[in-house]
């Protein structure tokens, strides 16, 4: 069959509506497991997924009339890029859809680090009152240093333009990207001068472990950590060992180098890092709201129009 999609991950419905608009049929699926997928890849001209299912050399070997794959949000570290590339399939997502959700979400989780709310609030519920301990730091006048100045990294200095800070960026992949709402810098100087530290990147072989012992200590001052990207751009260890040495004030982490449990349980780090009030945990949720749900999916079918039917 021609201009047919497997869907093998839960998608907002409207990318399907949208889809069969476009002349293709869906196939639904997203409680179908791998070991299926690739019995009948073969036969599909598109495919969908999310985060749990990874498409390597082996799959796209059987996969021999997909033209496209899209990835219902931003990351694209569970496909092949390059391979996919090399058999001319296209390769979708959609940055665009929940950029806004990962910027609110990181400065949600930097004013409840700043203000000490998660511990406050988790005091007063078992009756204590405690208020010195939980004075906290005023963002304005803080400068906030962005690593990665993609949708992500610019939706997060976007959203922190009415608050009076300082922002810089830095992209290896990018030159000349200064705007109104934060100005290009080196590593150097993310380094040297930034209050804060909120990750944007993609998970590559040159940021898995980017912070790690070493980076962290070339930092001149006490930092706020933020990290939405992908859990192994940080070593946990490595937070841990910089909180407790007070080069970090607190950390926001939506992401973890291993996540879900039992797997996280198992995690020698973890008794450290759930006993640590200086440490915000969400559950991958930065970029995952209700709104982002459907427009992740609007973004991928518009992007789908620019495809020839054949």
């Amino acid at each position: 069959m021609k201009n047919n999609i497997l869907i093998v991950d839960d998608i907002h419905p409207v990318f399907i509506e949208q889809a069969e608009e476009l002349g293709y049929a869906c196939n639904y699926q997203p409680l179908m497991k791998p070991d299926a997928v690739y019995e009948i890849l073969g036969e599909y001209t598109g495919l969908v997924i999310r985060s749990k299912f990874r498409v390597n050399k082996e799959v796209i070997d059987q996969a021999t009339n997909l033209r496209f794959i899209c990835r219902a949000g931003a990351g694209m570290d569970n496909i092949d890029e390059d391979y996919a590339r090399s058999k001319n399939i296209t390769l979708i997502n959609a940055p665009e859809g929940n950029m806004d959700a990962v910027g609110e979400h990181a400065v949600g989780l930097l004013l409840s680090l700043m203000n000490k709310i998660n511990t406050a609030d988790a005091e007063i519920r078992n009756g204590i009152w405690k208020r010195e301990p939980n004075r906290g730091h005023e963002l304005k006048g803080k400068t906030v240093g962005i690593i990665g100045y993609g949708f992500m990294g610019k939706s997060f200095a976007k959203k922190l333009s009415g608050f009076g800070v300082l922002v810089i960026a830095y992209d290896k992949y990018k030159t000349g990207f200064s705007d109104q709402y934060a100005r290009e810098v080196s590593m150097e100087e993310i380094v040297r001068t930034s209050d804060v530290l909120s990750l944007h990147v993609p998970l590559t072989k040159e940021t898995n472990g980017l912070v790690n012992d070493e980076y962290l200590f070339h930092f001149k001052k006490p930092i706020f950590l933020l990290n939405t990207s992908r859990g192994k751009v940080v070593k946990t260890q490595a937070v841990l060992n910089a909180i407790k040495q007070n080069k970090i004030l607190g950390a926001g982490l939506d992401v973890l180098e291993v996540e879900k449990f039992p797997a996280l349980a198992e995690q020698s780090w973890f008794d450290e890092l759930r006993q640590s009030g200086k440490v915000i945990l969400t559950p991958h949720v930065a970029g995952w709201t209700f709104d982002s749900y459907r427009k992740i999916s609007e973004v991928m079918a518009l992007k789908l129009k620019d495809l020839p039917i054949v």
